[in-house]
């Protein structure tokens, strides 16, 4: 996000206390909601339950062509990770408040990655692997219209990705040089963790919810071939990094597996 955008929430969201019947819209999960969109809801989801320590946020559904997670909050409407933490930063919640400037850029750094990486692996897998597109996308992501609308708005979304992977370098990848991107960013963050429980030693930050939200799913998500929850497995301290924030934020919760 740029620094006027950065500026902009901020100035919007100064102006009103944190409400008590706020808001996450995301697709419905068990029909509808794909790799990436998942990845992204859960990562909000783990944010806001850590910085604000509260069930405030209700889920709510939404169709797949909306700019998924956002959230409503008062009159404000913000979507996506990275806004919605300058939204609630400007509140006066953060989960890198400890943390000194180096270490802030790092864990901005190590956010791009995931971004860079990740996400992006997750998007091509969904919209340009062609098996996984005619068994699990189309079908997700034209579930909510009837046809030929389906199919043409999952067409219509599969052209926009394919030409984003082009204009990035990714259009000419194999899924093999996909899964090997994803393999170097699953060892940078099993480096950068080590034995912490968290990336920053003791306490989880932004960078945590972000890196849960994207194994997480990766390892739960069922797709045609299990290729790429294998590329985590092979790191067992992200393994026991997913599970332990698991069990201490969700399972103590009720929320186990996160259903």
């Amino acid at each position: 996000m740029s620094l006027v955008a950065e500026a902009f929430v901020s100035q919007i969201a100064a102006t009103e206390p944190w409400p008590e019947n706020a808001t996450l819209y995301q697709q419905l999960k068990g029909e509808q909601i794909l790799l990436s969109d998942n990845a992204a809801s859960l990562a909000v989801q783990m944010t806001l339950l850590l910085v604000l320590c509260t069930s405030s946020i209700t889920p709510r559904l939404t169709e797949p062509r909306s700019k998924v997670p956002f959230i409503h909050v008062g009159n404000q409407v913000v979507s996506e990770l990275g806004p919605i933490v300058q939204f609630v930063k400007a509140k006066g919640h953060s989960l890198s408040d400890g943390l000194d400037e180096v270490q802030k850029a790092e864990m901005k750094a190590y956010m791009e990655l995931v971004n860079n990486m990740l996400l992006t692996a997750e998007l091509y897998l969904q919209w340009c692997d062609e098996a996984t597109v005619g068994e699990i996308t189309h079908a997700r992501y034209g579930s909510p219209y009837p046809w030929p609308l389906n199919h043409i708005l999952a067409y219509q979304k599969q052209w926009e990705v394919k030409r984003k992977m082009k204009a990035i370098g990714w259009g000419n990848k194999t899924l093999d040089q996909v899964l090997e991107d994803v393999d170097q960013c699953c060892q940078a963050l099993s480096q950068r963790l080590g034995t912490q429980p968290y990336f920053f030693n003791k306490q989880p930050t932004e960078l945590d919810a972000l890196v849960f939200g994207h194994l997480y799913t990766i390892l739960t998500t069922q797709l045609t071939n299990d290729e790429l929850s294998e590329k985590v497995k092979n790191y067992s301290n992200l393994l026991a990094f997913c599970r332990r924030i698991e069990q201490h934020y969700f399972e103590d919760r009720g929320k186990g597996r996160l259903s």
